[in-house]
């Protein structure tokens, strides 16, 4: 049996007074590249951060590699699971070194200066997302995708063997949306690392996840392999939309939408 990265059981979590996870049971296997894919407000961002220790939730349990969530202490933690939310904030005037190094503040002291494998961590970190060149620049003279890929950085210096990335699209042109996913399954090939994702993009799930987990109205619709669970009836069913998953001639799968309007 794979080992678990995650499991939640009969999780019950609310948002804004609303039930934003309805008594979800869930289990995320190690070293895959894994998708939370549905609708808005479906409740995928939730379970996202509940498993991270970032939203309390009001009934169940959750543990991560293998100790009960509650178990965990914050910096600990964070030195297993490193996440990048929908919309993190920094100071515009501060560089994008200074935002990597920020990545680091679970391996060192309160008070100790960066050492030379913090600096040499960080320097990977700007290298894997093409941000050296910009290193000493200012966030508030960023382009959106150039801010975007700065605070992959900052995620990436953090060093977890557990990545969690809300929509890290966001802001980025398909070039470098392509090149951040690449770089997803470069890092879980190469070094093992397990990502979960939050993506929008169904067809770039159906790409890169290995597995998917849909969401909808709160509960798990499907998951599993992504071949499985991305079928027309399935992706039809969640997002309430007629649809083809058509096979090209490379052998990837890819989802066409029906047209609602009439002729």
């Amino acid at each position: 049996m794979a080992d678990i990265l995650a499991r939640m059981t009969q999780i019950t979590a609310d948002y804004d007074d609303q039930t934003a996870l309805d008594a979800i049971d869930l289990d995320l296997p190690e070293g895959k590249v894994i998708a939370f894919c549905g609708p808005n407000g479906s409740g995928k961002s939730t379970a996202l951060r509940v498993l991270r220790g970032l939203h309390r939730p009001s009934a169940g349990a959750a543990s991560v590699a293998g100790r009960p969530l509650t178990d965990w202490e914050p910096r600990a933690l964070a030195r297993e699971i490193a996440m990048l939310s929908q919309s993190p904030e920094a100071p515009d005037e501060m560089s994008v070194a200074d935002l990597a190094m920020m990545g680091r503040f679970s391996h060192r002291s309160r008070f100790s200066a960066p050492s030379a494998a913090d600096h040499a961590t960080v320097e990977r970190a700007l290298k894997a997302t093409g941000m050296t060149t910009l290193a000493d620049r200012a966030l508030g003279h960023l382009s959106g995708g150039q801010l975007q890929r700065a605070w992959i950085a900052m995620t990436l210096a953090q060093d977890s063997p557990r990545i969690f990335l809300d929509e890290p699209t966001n802001h980025l042109d398909i070039a470098h949306a392509l090149e951040v996913l690449d770089l997803v399954v470069r890092l879980n090939r190469s070094e093992h690392r397990s990502f979960v994702l939050v993506l929008h993009d169904l067809n770039l799930a159906m790409r890169y996840a290995d597995e998917v987990v849909l969401f909808r109205q709160g509960r798990i619709a499907a998951q599993g392999p992504t071949e499985a669970v991305m079928t027309s009836e399935t992706i039809g069913s969640v997002f309430e939309i007629d649809c083809d998953v058509v096979t090209v001639a490379s052998g990837e799968r890819f989802i066409m939408s029906r047209s609602r309007a009439k002729p």
